[in-house]
């Protein structure tokens, strides 16, 4: 058994950030990640971090204020308004950390950080670095906490909470590397683990965003909010759906129908291209659906050509390595062949503003967690920027916690070795099964489902369908079989236990989807095609049932404030 104060699940911005926070107010922290953290998904986001600097010169006038107001119309009103205003407070101070620490981000001629255009902005505010900002934010936190001494354990998968007497008081966790399975007790667990995006099969995410923290929370009885609402990027790789970012976009980038036309004139007049994401991506879907993709072919193109080969190898050299790469194009020469893609989720664990769960002694930031400050679509460029505000917030409250616990004991040692014993037990049942159904068919039947059934379109008749489906390969799930059960890197073992929280996250998503009878932001439905504040301005909660196979929901309102919700026009 291992003993920490702080114990982060996760090494992306989010876990780097609380930890930091933590261990420079002298708390013994560690974090447990799958990956090294300068491998983890927040690497992979490209165009920017929001904060109203006011560098641009068409932005002398943005405010913080402004930030918030964009934030939550982007958001159809779905955001908790004291959350957003706490976000786009700290927006500036977190920039101007992450430059003091080292952050390479790109400057205008007289030094200042550079600023673009992007979705749903009254002004240009998104913060980069060419189109590898998240990678660079990223690896300035991994140096950070080295020079902090952050302990770091590698290659650690977290199946479990340990919970006594219903105060979180560790994890238990898959040593990948020595093999066998090891319980870390702690004060205090936060979760930082990302997104869900591999419920579906057409995701931009990294292959280990599962949901599994996620699913970690809601089976230890914290709810899950706003599962129903699903990013839809309108511009992932046709062939691969890996990311094409807004910034191609935000530096001027067309996008085009088989006709030849520039078809968000048809949607978003004013805005354009740089309307918020689930209306870029529905025009896009409406284009394939209809018969303008190219050639009859179900994408449409991103064209960059006319920005001119020296503004693209400047700024957007990344994404024309993607391209040439995985799609076989130069955007200096060639339009890029583009698909609405699965992108990112913004429900998660129900949490405060300061990354704090309905369950004592447990946190979590960033993708994973609904704070809410998305409401029920994200601005782009405001993903990076939750993941290190909430991460940091998240990290003051850990300290503040433990400044209030009396005595520090430690964490009830056989609540530790029983959850330990029950993991163990799990594996080994599963290696016994006779595994009559198959854990890859059955992720893959399932990711294929939530693209066919719960997309960009929905519809109650469909979606009915396919929870039908996804109940289906839930019980269908509980023959499965491990080949192996111990030894070092047993991905079998992984991707199977990984299935059973997969399945439970994306059960919440339809669950919540179905029972949720309007269309806001990324959650369109063509038999409810309208906004209804009067029945549904309230965040859908979703609780485990261990006796069943999906959750049981509920509801709480949603924190209005400055900003009366009015119609969503761009």
């Amino acid at each position: 058994m291992i003993h920490h104060d702080v114990i982060i699940v996760g090494g992306g911005l989010s876990g780097l950030r609380a930890a930091i926070e933590a261990k420079r107010a002298g708390l013994d922290v560690a974090i447990l990640s799958q990956v090294h953290p300068g491998r983890s998904h927040s690497g992979a986001a490209q165009g920017g971090i929001n904060a109203a600097l006011g560098n641009h010169p068409d932005g002398h006038d943005d405010t913080w204020e402004k930030h918030a107001f964009d934030t939550t119309k982007g958001g159809d009103y779905l955001g908790d308004q004291d959350a957003i205003m706490k976000m786009t407070q700290d927006a500036i101070r977190v920039i101007y950390e992450m430059d003091h620490w080292g952050c390479p981000f790109s400057r205008y001629e007289d030094g200042r950080i550079t600023q673009r255009p992007f979705g749903g902005a009254g002004f240009p505010r998104c913060c980069y670095g060419a189109d590898k900002t998240g990678h660079y934010l990223l690896h300035t936190l991994v140096e950070q906490s080295y020079k902090f001494g952050v302990k770091l354990y590698v290659e650690q998968y977290v199946s479990k909470l340990i919970v006594h007497d219903g105060v979180c008081q560790g994890v238990i966790a898959y040593d990948m590397i020595r093999g066998g399975f090891e319980a870390f007790t702690a004060h205090a667990v936060v979760i930082a683990t990302g997104g869900s995006g591999r419920i579906y099969e057409n995701s931009t995410n990294a292959l280990i965003n599962t949901g599994g923290g996620m699913a970690m929370a809601y089976q230890a009885g914290v709810p899950l909010k706003d599962m129903e609402f699903i990013q839809f990027h309108p511009t992932g790789l046709f062939t691969t759906k890996i990311l094409m970012t807004e910034g191609a976009r935000g530096e001027g980038g067309y996008l085009l129908n088989g006709l030849g036309e520039r078809y968000m004139e048809k949607y978003a007049p004013k805005f354009m291209e740089l309307a918020p994401r689930d209306i870029v991506a529905r025009a896009g879907q409406t284009e394939i659906n209809e018969g303008r993709g190219i050639n009859g072919m179900p994408y449409v193109h991103l064209d960059l050509r006319h920005l001119g080969a020296e503004k693209i190898l400047e700024r957007l050299p990344g994404i024309r390595d993607l391209a040439i790469h995985f799609e076989g194009v130069d955007p200096i020469e060639e339009p890029i062949p583009v698909v609405p893609s699965q992108h990112y989720t913004m429900g998660g664990i129900d949490t405060n503003y300061d990354g704090a769960t309905p369950m004592p002694g447990l946190w979590a930031a960033g993708e994973c967690a609904c704070v809410s400050v998305h409401g029920a679509n994200r601005l782009g460029g405001n993903s990076l920027l939750e993941t290190i505000v909430f991460g940091r917030r998240s990290g003051a409250d850990v300290v503040r916690y433990m400044e209030g616990l009396s005595g520090k004991r430690p964490p009830n040692p056989r609540t530790a070795d029983a959850a330990l014993r029950a993991m163990e037990d799990k594996v080994d049942a599963l290696h016994r099964a006779k595994g009559t159904e198959d854990a890859y068919k059955l992720r893959t039947e399932m990711a294929l489902v939530t693209r066919d059934y719960f997309g960009v379109f929905r519809d109650e008749a469909t979606m009915a369908a396919g929870l039908e489906k996804l109940l289906d390969v839930k019980a269908r799930s509980k023959n499965v079989g491990l080949r192996v059960s111990t030894g070092a890197f047993n991905l079998d073992m992984i991707r199977t236990l990984d299935l059973e929280s997969m399945i439970d996250v994306a059960l919440c998503m339809a669950a919540g989807a179905v029972n949720r009878t309007e269309s806001r932001g990324a959650h369109f439905r063509t038999d409810h095609n309208k906004r209804d504040d009067a029945n549904w301005l309230k965040h859908t909660l979703a609780f485990y049932r261990p006796d069943e196979a999906g959750p049981r929901l509920d509801f709480k309102p949603v924190t209005l404030g400055t900003f009366e919700p009015q119609e969503r026009v761009y």
